[in-house]
């Protein structure tokens, strides 16, 4: 890799979908993906940065998936599947010589120490990459409301959000419509919440707009735009409390 990571210490969120641990296969896992992450990540780490991670479960399951089931139960589900996640990222980033640490939101005693701000802090300040497991702690909650959660309360300098998707769309790139496409250089929560668009999860817009906090959204195809984030390179879609600026499909 020959991206440097420069300027002071800082503190990141990095929220990675399931689907993307996944890409490009059937299993629940694409290995491959997972050790080109855990290099990038070893990479940050060595550049003075801090790192905290909160995965999704689209690679296991949705809450949505369960039907008829108790929505409540769905998502518990959903929730151990992100433990499963971050056990994963765990094992590949100390395979790398990376340290890290899965806390999570729900007691899981037997596998990972329980969440609280001060442990996470502590493990921060000891060199520790941080690994955010079992989304906020309660059902009806997505992942991507857990890692803003979790960026408040860490004072993270910077949310990274990592999708299955390059920029976010006016509508979905691949269903058939009349309507133009066009995709986002930069976005408001303003406009996501006006035109329900739902690239990032409605209850982490609205927090994100109260609390003055951006997203940089990207896609994976290149892992290496975690480091180009880092490091100030405006890809993918920049959503925050300015303006919104459209890309020509």
């Amino acid at each position: 890799m020959d991206h440097k990571i420069g300027g002071a210490q800082k503190r990141i969120l990095l929220k990675i979908s399931g689907e993307a641990l996944s890409k490009g296969t059937s299993d629940t896992f694409n290995f491959d993906v997972l050790k080109r992450l855990s290099l990038v990540i070893k990479e940050c780490v060595s550049g003075n940065i801090q790192v905290g991670i909160v995965s999704g479960a689209g690679n296991i399951w949705r809450g949505r998936q369960g039907h008829d089931m108790d929505a409540a139960r769905a998502d518990h589900m959903g929730m151990i599947a992100t433990v499963i996640n971050s056990l994963a990222i765990c094992d590949f980033l100390e395979q790398a010589g990376v340290k890290s640490k899965v806390l999570s939101s729900m007691p899981m005693g037997s596998f990972c120490e329980g969440y609280s701000k001060e442990k996470a802090v502590e493990a921060f300040d000891n060199g520790y990459v941080v690994i955010f497991a079992g989304g906020s702690g309660n059902p009806f909650f997505s992942t991507d409301t857990a890692a803003v959660l979790r960026a408040a309360e860490i004072n993270a300098d910077m949310v990274l959000m990592a999708k299955n998707i390059s920029y976010i769309y006016n509508r979905d790139p691949n269903v058939s419509s009349e309507e133009p496409l066009y995709r986002y250089k930069r976005l408001s929560f303003s406009d996501i919440l006006a035109n329900r668009l739902t690239a990032i999860d409605m209850t982490a817009s609205a927090f994100c707009m109260a609390n003055n906090i951006t997203i940089h959204l990207f896609g994976l195809d290149d892992m290496n735009n975690i480091i180009k984030t880092v490091n100030g390179e405006e890809l993918g879609t920049v959503v925050g409390n300015g303006r919104t600026e459209i890309l020509a499909e």
